[in-house]
């Protein structure tokens, strides 16, 4: 019905973004020695690079009566493994804490079926990359949001925190909502995260998903165009770390104005992520950003375009040639057809 198609809607709408990169199943699996025991340590507890997943599979269950979700995502979306509780009900979110919390601060549940809370959530996060950093990892991304399921509303705070657990890791967001954030805070911030992690931060720079942040910290939805231009525009001048002199029309100009703490390393990596629009692959070569390509869905042969539009955009403004990176969502098993069913398992297709 009209609800259902709704939520359909919905559904798509919402963005899927990175959280991981995998240094490669056979070096992992080399450190390890047990091939078997890695991938389940991975599946299990590394799916991190979908926000959605939990969110439609328990809207699915509802629908169709079953639990066919596989255990595996129990983890899934580091961002704020999105599992809303949607019947009202307060239940229990530990087993060592009786206190009953409001139905919409659960947003996963546990091994055993319990709502766990958006705090167990970020705990779990903190965990997940210190898992990820012994197994060999190369990327651990983060986004924001500023909703009721999603628990990370502050990605760089997390980031700090696993700045001084990991090794490795390098530490992003995926992405940093930049249009409705302060460029010198955001730099200010990272450059921290830098310092506390041995120069392993890295900045991907977005407009997001969704949009509640825009009314949330007293930005208009008219502006959405300029406040995203002229806010790149200026982290990408004090990401140079030299005096900044600067001015928009959306916020106080900047005169020959020194932003600290400088990096020891000279400067942070940056980002932009791009949705898949000629314009904003163009805008992130201007400023001589690295391209981040949100492949949601579809064929990645059709974005090859915009990977040879950034190409030729970063020669025509002087620009050195930049590494492109896509992000796309994946289920790990031992094997392509364990991976399917698990994913998408039988019963639950032939149901829909």
């Amino acid at each position: 019905g009209a609800e259902q198609r709704q939520r359909h809607r919905e559904d798509h709408r919402q963005g899927l973004q990175p959280a991981l990169v995998l240094a490669g199943q056979h070096e992992v699996h080399q450190q390890q020695g047990d091939r078997e025991h890695v991938v389940d340590l991975v599946a299990d507890h590394l799916l991190l690079i979908r926000h959605r997943g939990p969110r439609r599979a328990h809207r699915r269950r509802q629908r169709l009566g079953g639990d066919f979700a596989h255990q595996r995502h129990r983890f899934a979306g580091a961002e704020a493994g999105g599992l809303a509780a949607d019947d009202g009900q307060h239940q229990q979110h530990e087993a060592d804490d009786a206190r009953e919390l409001p139905d919409r601060a659960h947003v996963q549940r546990d091994d055993k079926g319990n709502l766990v809370s958006a705090a167990q959530t970020l705990r779990n996060v903190i965990a997940e990359g210190v898992l990820a950093d012994s197994l060999g990892l190369d990327y651990f991304s983060i986004g924001e949001h500023h909703r009721d399921d999603y628990s990370v509303s502050a990605p760089d705070t997390v980031l700090a925190g696993l700045a001084t657990v990991t090794k490795k890791l390098i530490l992003g967001t995926g992405v940093t909502v930049l249009s409705s954030d302060d460029p010198v805070r955001v730099y200010q911030r990272f450059a921290t995260i830098d310092a506390l992690s041995g120069g392993r931060a890295e900045i991907t720079a977005g407009r997001g998903s969704f949009i509640e942040s825009f009314p949330l910290f007293g930005y208009e939805l008219s502006d959405y165009e300029v406040l995203f231009e002229e806010k790149l525009q200026l982290l990408a001048e004090i990401l140079k770390e030299g005096p900044v002199s600067w001015q928009g029309t959306l916020r106080a100009p900047l005169l020959n104005q020194n932003i600290y703490p400088k990096t020891e390393r000279g400067a942070i990596p940056l980002r932009v992520g791009v949705g898949g629009t000629p314009q904003s692959v163009v805008r992130a070569a201007r400023v001589g950003a690295r391209l981040a390509l949100a492949i949601i869905g579809g064929d990645p042969a059709r974005f090859a375009p915009f990977a040879a539009l950034y190409r030729e955009s970063l020669a025509k403004f002087g620009h050195p040639e930049l590494p492109v990176s896509i992000h796309s969502p994946g289920h790990i098993s031992e094997t392509d057809e364990q991976a399917i069913e698990e994913h998408y398992p039988k019963e639950t297709i032939r149901a829909i």
